[in-house]
């Protein structure tokens, strides 16, 4: 080998890979390549066991989450059931209709010369509304009595004169027909005086006429006539209309298929409560009774009418009025009795959630027996006693934690809010969500 050979190789050999040993061992190259491997291997490695490590605990905050959230409370507002009456009521629209509604009118004719009321103002019966001019009424009367004073003297003579002709008769000096004319006479005078007596009857009449006095008691309107116009007996519109005020009475209807209810206990001889509310069923105005239930049903809206008397002693009721009046037909004596708002209802049953000693609660199944306004009477799971949910059962399900925030409005009895036409009944509660399998 020359020498520059020689150098060629020994220059390759310098530059390039390590040469293998003699036993076969890997050469610097490839020791590298496998240490890059391994570092890429353990980096895979534990890039795998943080993930591992971090869903675990993902996994556990989840989990963490979950049970705190089960241990955590529902805010619930609560009821308290109890034992009470309750009553049933039927509500019709109606309105106030008085009993007697009269128009005051002259009997004479004559100048109207004073207005005795003011407009607006309650009176009594035989109160004075108003005085015609009576001086011809006077007139009348002067002139009727003067006849009859002249009628009486004539009849005084006449029976004179037939008692001296009775004694001649008897004489047999005289005719006896001079006497039977003389008796005749007397007894034309006598009904003479008769008639002027009542033409004396009728010049009072029209006196007393003159002054117009109020028919019955009750509220005067507005005025129809001015003092200084003539008025007569014949006018159409009369003097003032008068409308009695107290008592009162309330027309209205109920379905036709309640009238079984309202019979029932007329027939037994109850006095059946009737209660007038305003428009809004929220006042009540007066309380009454149930005068007359009217002898047939009307065909073309399939209700009928009844009427209620009150005494309206503060004028509460005002004549052509509308009001709701509720008619109390029955009362569920002793029966248990929940917030309305407590019922709730699923596919399978009517149930309401009872709070327990442990602040769980649990569904208790129960059968409406009637709603009126805010209450429902029940029978069922329940007792007097147990607080039932009444608000926050969007959340709740059976064995579901809660927190009571407060107590609703206990329920009442009979005097209940008002109910719709009928009353409540099952149809009336609060639908609620299904609890949770």
């Amino acid at each position: 080998m020359s020498t520059r050979e020689r150098s060629t190789a020994n220059s390759e050999t310098s530059i390039g890979d390590v040469p293998p040993s003699p036993e076969g061992r890997p050469t610097g190259r490839r020791r590298i390549g496998w240490i890059v491997v391994a570092l890429l291997a353990a980096a895979i490695l534990v890039l795998i066991v943080r993930s591992g490590h971090k869903k675990e605990s993902s996994a556990e905050a989840a989990g963490k989450g979950r049970n705190a959230a089960a241990a955590r409370a529902v805010p619930v507002l609560v009821g308290t059931a109890r034992t009470g009456d309750v009553g049933v009521y039927l509500t019709g629209l109606g309105n106030v209709v008085p009993l007697a509604t009269v128009t005051a009118r002259s009997r004479v004719d004559g100048q109207l010369v004073r207005v005795a009321f003011q407009e607006g103002q309650v009176v009594k019966e035989g109160d004075l509304l108003a005085v015609i001019d009576p001086r011809p009424f006077e007139v009348q009367l002067e002139q009727a009595q003067g006849q009859m004073g002249k009628d009486q003297a004539t009849l005084e003579n006449a029976k004179v004169d037939q008692r001296r002709y009775e004694v001649l008769v008897q004489q047999d000096s005289i005719p006896r027909q001079q006497l039977d004319t003389q008796v005749a006479l007397v007894k034309q005078l006598e009904a003479a005086v008769l008639s002027d007596q009542a033409a004396i009857d009728s010049a009072r009449l029209n006196l007393a006429y003159s002054r117009i006095t109020a028919p019955v008691s009750g509220r005067v309107g507005l005025r129809l006539v001015d003092p200084g116009n003539i008025i007569h007996a014949t006018d159409p519109n009369g003097l003032v209309v008068i409308t009695q005020l107290q008592p009162i009475t309330v027309v209205f209807t109920i379905p036709g298929d309640r009238l079984p209810q309202v019979m029932a206990p007329l027939a037994a001889g109850h006095v059946l409560k009737v209660d007038a509310y305003d428009r809004d069923l929220k006042k009540k105005l007066a309380t009454g009774e149930l005068l007359a239930v009217d002898n047939q049903i009307d065909p073309t809206t399939g209700t009928v009418r009844l009427k209620a008397k009150f005494g309206n002693a503060d004028n509460a009721l005002f004549p052509n009025q509308f009001v709701n009046a509720r008619l109390l037909v029955d009362t569920l004596k002793k029966t248990l009795i929940v917030p309305a708002a407590a019922i709730q209802r699923s596919p399978q049953a009517t149930f309401v959630y009872v709070v327990g000693p442990d602040d769980k609660v649990a569904m208790r199944e129960v059968n409406v027996l009637h709603t009126e306004g805010e209450d429902s009477a029940v029978s069922g799971q329940i007792a007097a006693g147990d607080k039932v949910v009444v608000d926050g059962v969007d959340k709740l399900q059976p064995g579901s934690k809660v927190s009571v925030g407060g107590n609703a409005r206990p329920a009442k009895g009979a005097d209940a809010g008002a109910a719709g036409d009928g009353g409540g009944g099952p149809d009336g509660a609060k639908a609620g969500r299904a609890p949770s399998p």
